[in-house]
Protein backbone atom coordinates (compact mmCIF):
# COMPACT_ATOMS: atom_id res chain seq x y z
CA UNK A 1 0.00 0.00 0.00
CA UNK A 2 1.35 3.55 -1.00
CA UNK A 3 0.35 6.38 -2.00
CA UNK A 4 0.52 6.04 -5.68
CA UNK A 5 -2.22 3.88 -5.53
CA UNK A 6 -4.17 6.85 -4.30
CA UNK A 7 -4.41 8.20 -7.95
CA UNK A 8 -7.71 9.29 -9.30
CA UNK A 9 -9.41 8.52 -5.80
CA UNK A 10 -11.00 10.37 -2.93
CA UNK A 11 -7.68 9.92 -1.13
CA UNK A 12 -5.86 11.82 -3.74
CA UNK A 13 -9.03 14.60 -4.28
CA UNK A 14 -9.17 15.15 -0.68
CA UNK A 15 -4.97 15.59 -0.28
CA UNK A 16 -4.46 12.68 1.87
CA UNK A 17 -0.94 11.01 2.34
CA UNK A 18 -0.18 7.82 3.59
CA UNK A 19 2.38 8.03 6.39
CA UNK A 20 2.17 4.04 8.20
CA UNK A 21 0.45 1.58 6.81
CA UNK A 22 0.93 -1.68 9.00
CA UNK A 23 -1.23 -4.45 9.76
CA UNK A 24 -1.96 -3.10 13.41
CA UNK A 25 -1.12 0.70 12.76
CA UNK A 26 -2.38 2.73 9.44
CA UNK A 27 -1.24 6.88 10.27
CA UNK A 28 -2.74 8.90 7.07
CA UNK A 29 -2.36 12.96 7.38
CA UNK A 30 -4.79 15.36 5.48
CA UNK A 31 -4.54 18.96 4.77
CA UNK A 32 -7.52 21.13 5.84
CA UNK A 33 -7.74 23.50 3.09
CA UNK A 34 -10.57 24.16 0.46
CA UNK A 35 -11.04 20.93 -0.40
CA UNK A 36 -11.69 19.66 3.19
CA UNK A 37 -13.86 23.00 4.51
CA UNK A 38 -17.52 23.07 5.04
CA UNK A 39 -18.87 26.47 3.66
CA UNK A 40 -17.90 28.01 7.31
CA UNK A 41 -14.41 27.48 6.86
CA UNK A 42 -14.07 24.82 9.17
CA UNK A 43 -12.83 21.45 8.42
CA UNK A 44 -15.93 19.61 7.50
CA UNK A 45 -17.08 16.50 9.53
CA UNK A 46 -17.34 14.38 6.13
CA UNK A 47 -13.26 14.85 5.37
CA UNK A 48 -13.06 13.54 8.73
CA UNK A 49 -15.24 10.38 8.11
CA UNK A 50 -13.52 9.81 4.87
CA UNK A 51 -9.74 9.98 6.63
CA UNK A 52 -11.13 7.56 9.04
CA UNK A 53 -12.56 5.16 6.60
CA UNK A 54 -9.71 5.02 4.56
CA UNK A 55 -7.35 4.16 7.38
CA UNK A 56 -9.88 1.62 8.76
CA UNK A 57 -10.05 0.27 5.16
CA UNK A 58 -6.51 0.27 4.63
CA UNK A 59 -5.65 -1.35 7.50
CA UNK A 60 -8.39 -3.98 7.19
CA UNK A 61 -6.70 -4.59 3.80
CA UNK A 62 -3.22 -5.25 4.79
CA UNK A 63 -5.17 -8.17 7.38
CA UNK A 64 -6.48 -10.18 4.28
CA UNK A 65 -5.31 -11.90 1.50
CA UNK A 66 -6.09 -9.64 -1.38
CA UNK A 67 -5.71 -12.67 -3.84
CA UNK A 68 -9.10 -14.37 -2.49
CA UNK A 69 -10.37 -11.59 -0.07
CA UNK A 70 -11.62 -7.96 -0.57
CA UNK A 71 -12.76 -5.14 2.35
CA UNK A 72 -15.85 -3.09 2.43
CA UNK A 73 -16.72 -0.60 5.18
CA UNK A 74 -19.88 -1.91 6.47
CA UNK A 75 -20.41 1.14 9.58
CA UNK A 76 -18.85 4.11 10.73
CA UNK A 77 -19.53 6.44 13.52
CA UNK A 78 -18.05 9.71 14.64
CA UNK A 79 -17.95 12.15 17.44
CA UNK A 80 -16.85 15.34 16.48
CA UNK A 81 -15.10 16.83 19.69
CA UNK A 82 -13.06 20.11 17.73
CA UNK A 83 -12.47 21.99 14.99
CA UNK A 84 -9.74 23.04 12.24
CA UNK A 85 -9.35 25.98 9.89
CA UNK A 86 -5.94 25.62 9.03
CA UNK A 87 -2.86 23.47 8.75
CA UNK A 88 -3.04 19.24 9.06
CA UNK A 89 -4.98 16.70 10.76
CA UNK A 90 -3.28 13.31 11.01
CA UNK A 91 -5.57 10.01 11.16
CA UNK A 92 -4.13 7.19 13.24
CA UNK A 93 -6.48 3.45 12.96
CA UNK A 94 -6.02 0.64 15.05
CA UNK A 95 -7.46 -2.57 15.37
CA UNK A 96 -10.54 -3.45 17.76
CA UNK A 97 -11.32 -6.62 16.68
CA UNK A 98 -9.66 -8.80 13.80
CA UNK A 99 -11.77 -11.73 12.88
CA UNK A 100 -12.68 -13.68 9.67
CA UNK A 101 -15.85 -11.85 8.34
CA UNK A 102 -15.51 -8.36 10.54
CA UNK A 103 -12.88 -6.12 11.75
CA UNK A 104 -13.60 -3.03 13.66
CA UNK A 105 -11.07 -0.34 13.97
CA UNK A 106 -10.78 2.75 16.32
CA UNK A 107 -9.42 5.88 14.42
CA UNK A 108 -8.47 8.82 16.11
CA UNK A 109 -8.09 12.36 14.54
CA UNK A 110 -5.45 14.97 15.80
CA UNK A 111 -4.64 18.40 15.18
CA UNK A 112 -0.71 19.52 14.91
CA UNK A 113 -1.21 19.65 18.36
CA UNK A 114 -2.13 16.69 19.01
CA UNK A 115 -5.65 17.69 20.38
CA UNK A 116 -8.25 15.27 19.62
CA UNK A 117 -10.65 16.37 16.72
CA UNK A 118 -12.98 13.19 16.41
CA UNK A 119 -13.27 9.87 17.50
CA UNK A 120 -14.61 7.12 15.12
CA UNK A 121 -14.98 3.61 14.93
CA UNK A 122 -15.20 1.51 11.39
CA UNK A 123 -16.68 -2.13 11.28
CA UNK A 124 -14.93 -3.62 7.95
CA UNK A 125 -16.22 -6.85 6.15
CA UNK A 126 -14.42 -9.40 4.83
CA UNK A 127 -15.59 -10.83 1.43
CA UNK A 128 -14.31 -13.06 -0.90
CA UNK A 129 -13.34 -12.88 -4.13
CA UNK A 130 -15.82 -14.33 -6.40
CA UNK A 131 -13.48 -15.70 -9.49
Amino acid sequence: MNNSMMKNTLMEALGMEVITAEATKVKIRMPVDHRTHQPMGFLHGGASVALAESAASIGAFLNIDPDHQQVFGIEINANHIKSARTGHVEGTATPAHIGKNTMVWEIQIVNESKELLCLSRCTVGVVPLKK
